[in-house]
């Protein structure tokens, strides 16, 4: 099981799920750090020392970075990338809301070469849906679905071009999922071609606000 974990709580909020998160850091893909959507004003000091903690087990760190859809200005994305690397030395970044239309696909190709000239090592792109065929060859790992379970359930559809990547390239982040049925999220990612994922029994307004004991093989 390889997880891509976005853990969008406090440190100082919930440090048990961050304990437990940092002892779980080598089943992880990555951990997406987002201490205010994004890198915030100035370095947290609960962010700095979670990071030092993940870091130090092994984990890769992926700082957030909204992009709005394509829709928020380059210099910004940069200099959040920038904050994310000497705040707390994020291996790589988590690009969120990314565009998933062909017309996209350009400004998005230019996007990823200007974080991986920054030095960002792993770049992971949430379109939360699967995108035009050309986006999974831009980055380390994309999110082709995020959504409910119940979504994910009954109305997930496989693109026959996503069988043309590796499974390891490829992502499902579900929420809703109940407890019971962790394992069984898991599994279903992987037959569909995703062996990175993130269940989470989370809901809406923030699913990814507390981890879910299932993935880390702890009780809280």
């Amino acid at each position: 099981m390889s997880l891509l974990v976005p853990l969008y709580v406090h440190p100082a909020e919930d440090p048990g799920a961050w304990h437990r998160l940092i002892t779980a850091a080598t089943r992880t893909y990555g951990v997406v750090l987002n201490p205010a959507d994004g890198p915030g004003a100035g370095p947290d000091p609960a962010f700095t020392a979670a990071a030092g903690a993940l870091r130090a087990a092994g984990a890769r760190l992926l700082g957030y970075v909204d992009t709005d859809y394509g829709v928020r200005d380059g210099a910004e994305i940069a200099d959040d990338v920038r904050r994310h690397q000497e705040w707390y030395a994020a291996d790589g970044c988590f690009l969120d809301r990314v565009t998933a239309t062909p017309e996209g696909l350009g400004a998005c190709r230019r996007l990823v070469r200007t974080v991986r000239r920054l030095g960002a090592g792993t770049v992971v792109l949430n379109p939360g849906v699967h995108p035009a065929p050309g986006y999974a060859r831009l980055a380390d790992l994309t999110v082709t679905f995020e959504g409910h379970w119940s979504t994910y359930v009954s109305a997930f559809s496989r693109p026959a071009w996503t069988a043309r990547h590796p499974p390891e390239r490829l992502c499902h982040l579900v929420y809703g999922v109940p407890e019971a049925l962790v394992p069984l999220a898991v599994r279903t990612a992987h037959e569909r071609g995703a062996a990175v994922c993130g269940p989470v029994t989370g809901e809406p307004p923030n699913p990814w606000d507390r981890l879910t004991p299932a993935l880390t093989g702890t009780e809280p």
